[in-house]
């Protein structure tokens, strides 16, 4: 699942789902963390091969004397272990996506077999004589930049021409104006369904650190995190206590100091975030007073679809029974 709210996001997802719509090849760019396998899962599920299958590669894990093996498979009695026929993962791919992740670890010798695959999508599994030709859509992801590779030396050139049809950088998670927030919230709720602990909730202060820690390891690193400040929490609430027991980083930020200090130097991702949270909390609860409980009749009032007032009601720990008699 793709959760942000940051114009930078949203940005991101009207590319990709540009790229959805053709059928080149695509690199996809980042950090460590930043949600490059989403982004390649987020062009195939929204294009015409979404019914097909999305094979991801380890390209670090492609050892040179298998690669070949490992990608167009083999016939029976090829090499000695080769007992039966084999396919390889593009044809696994075959009429859908075949993801390489990690493309800037591939060998010497692994660029030469994928340059040669990419020039025609043709290939021959080990031990056969007829080439095969492959209807997959090829997605490449790197956390180097691979133009600096090449003017090293260390990447073919050739080879990132052939992945570079269609470029997208997906931004640090630092870059993402409020989505620290937004995913803080939801990584919370899941946790604690993982869990099996009570629905947690982060005060003003926790969020504000949250905002303002660089996450050097992006969505991943935060998501780690929350998963360990839900099980260290005994309270309803997550502060800061909680946070500098599996972070202690995250409490040493400025921002973070001032707000726990002086309680209103709260970030503006923060302040917005608290702000919504209490008109929904006192909208709702006017609503279901309104309706005595009755969904329906307060998701008609609203506007609103019962499916989603049903996920606010439940964000907010409201249960119609409360309002039933």
């Amino acid at each position: 699942m793709i959760i942000g709210r940051s114009p930078q996001w949203l940005a991101l997802m009207a590319q990709l789902h540009r790229f959805a719509s053709c059928d080149l090849p695509v690199l996809l760019e980042g950090e460590t963390g930043t949600g490059k396998e989403l982004a390649a899962r987020e062009i195939h599920y929204s294009g015409p091969r979404a019914n097909q299958p999305f094979v991801p590669v380890n390209c670090g894990a492609l050892p040179d004397s298998l690669i070949e093996s490992e990608l167009f498979g083999h016939r029976r009695g090829a090499f000695t272990d080769a007992k039966v026929a084999q396919a390889g993962l593009v044809g696994h791919a075959r009429g859908g996506t075949l993801f390489l992740d990690e493309v800037d670890t591939l060998s010497p010798k692994a660029q030469v077999t994928m340059l040669r695959f990419l020039q025609d999508h043709q290939y021959r599994p080990v031990g056969g004589g007829i080439a095969h030709t492959a209807n997959v859509r090829v997605i490449a992801a790197s956390n180097a930049c691979l133009d600096h590779l090449t003017a090293s030396g260390d990447f073919r050139r050739d080879l990132l021409y052939r992945l570079n049809a269609l470029y997208a950088r997906l931004p640090a998670l630092r870059d993402r104006e409020g989505d620290p927030a937004c995913l803080a919230e939801h990584f919370l709720a899941v946790a604690a369904q993982q869990l099996g602990t009570p629905r947690r909730r982060w005060t003003g202060d926790a969020l504000g650190a949250l905002c303002a820690y660089a996450w050097p390891g992006n969505v991943r690193e935060l998501e780690n995190l929350v998963l360990r400040a839900c099980l260290q929490a005994d309270t309803e609430s997550i502060g800061l206590e909680e946070l500098a027991a599996v972070e202690p980083a995250l409490v040493k930020s400025p921002v973070a100091v001032e707000g726990h200090a002086g309680g209103d130097a709260a970030t503006f991702c923060v302040a917005k975030t608290h702000a919504v949270e209490k008109f929904e909390l006192g909208y709702l609860t006017a609503l279901m007073r309104r309706t005595r409980g009755n969904i329906s009749k307060a998701a008609l009032l609203s506007g609103t679809e019962r499916r989603q007032l049903g996920k606010l009601l439940k964000k907010h720990g409201i249960q119609r029974q409360q309002f039933s008699s």
